[in-house]
């Protein structure tokens, strides 16, 4: 498997092993140590990945950090490790704090096994950040998640690549916080620079608040119609039924938009087939009342089809019997709950 499909098949395997942890050793086993083993790093070489890491910390002597990545004899990553259950918001991050101003690592991680906070002295050199520039979830997977992390694999780790990327990241994210919550409610200082180029009167009370509400409806429509057309665009190929299937449903393709929660509930079934068919051979093809994910491109293969076109109730419709089974999920992660019914379905027509 390539570095995509081992990350997206761990991914769904982290729920079932999660199970079995309870302590602060058993995430490092179970969760930790393999995820570092994905990026290409030898974790029984401890010239490579260093446990209990010792630095000198002023006074303080024999400061240790859980783990850290070496590199030409030097540590560049420094991983702080928590059990499975910790919330890692309340974690107060001292060691990983001082070991910044005494190690010449830019990359500092937080991580319960299910959640990776990656840490850098983006403001200021040599003092470690207190947010993070990447929240990566690894239950909940995205592609630009994995884009991401490719640059922190061995054989392509480089820290001055890296650095400007992360800069990046963490001040457009920052930006996007702040555009979600205007767009959710929008600030009075918002909505008065809309208002003062379209409306000659007083901006008084009553008016601000008129105005806080259309500007909260003009962004929210304006993302959508971007999205909408860029969507339209990017799967416009994808949308076209082959000439020697038998015809899946009779609407047109006009009309028809592939949402970002169908994509991704496509990788992660592909994932959860990942061991036991080739990820190429499972493919999308949407219509406009669901989205059919098949195997071989085939619609006489179905694996499963995924109603989420509706903001109040969402479908799994499953296929290990002829007929098809609906059972109703609230989130794209619980797609993972019906790993074993799509790996029979994938299986039946293998085997055929």
């Amino acid at each position: 498997m390539d570095f995509n499909d081992q990350l997206r098949a761990f991914s769904v395997r982290i729920p079932k092993i999660i199970e079995n942890v309870k302590t602060e050793e058993a995430t490092k086993n179970g969760l930790i140590l393999p995820f570092l083993q994905i990026l290409g790093y030898n974790v029984f070489d401890p010239s490579e990945v260093c446990p209990e890491c010792v630095a000198d910390v002023g006074t303080k002597k024999g400061e240790k950090v859980d783990y850290a990545i070496i590199k030409e004899g030097k540590p560049v990553i420094l991983i702080e490790c928590k059990s499975v259950d910790t919330d890692l918001a309340s974690i107060h991050m001292s060691q990983l704090f001082r070991y910044f101003s005494v190690v010449p690592a830019k990359i500092g991680i937080l991580t319960n096994g299910k959640k990776f906070l990656f840490f850098s002295d983006i403001d200021t050199p040599n003092k470690m950040d207190t947010k993070p520039f990447l929240e990566l979830d690894m239950i909940n997977l995205t592609d630009q998640n994995i884009e991401v992390l490719k640059q922190f694999r061995k054989e392509t780790f480089n820290v001055d690549k890296i650095l400007p990327s992360a800069l990046n990241m963490k001040y457009v994210k920052a930006i996007k916080q702040i555009f979600a919550q205007d767009m959710e409610s929008p600030s009075q200082e918002i909505v008065k620079y809309f208002a003062h180029q379209i409306y000659d009167g007083m901006l008084t009370k009553n008016v601000i608040g008129n105005f806080t509400e259309i500007t909260k409806r003009a962004l929210n429509q304006y993302i959508n119609d971007v999205i909408n057309e860029r969507l339209k665009s990017a799967m416009a190929p994808e949308n076209v039924e082959k000439e020697n299937d038998v015809p899946e449903d009779s609407e047109e393709d006009s009309g028809i938009i592939t949402t970002e929660d169908e994509r991704e509930g496509f990788y992660i079934v592909r994932a959860i087939l990942c061991d036991i068919i080739a990820p190429t051979r499972v493919s999308m093809r949407d219509v406009k009342s669901y989205c059919g994910i098949l195997l071989d491109d085939s619609n006489r293969k179905p694996i499963c089809r995924l109603y989420l076109n509706s903001d109040t109730k969402r479908y799994i419709g499953l296929f290990n019997n002829e007929k098809e089974e609906k059972q109703p999920i609230e989130s794209i992660s619980d797609i993972y709950k019906y790993s074993s019914q799509l790996r029979d379905a994938g299986k039946k027509y293998d085997t055929k």
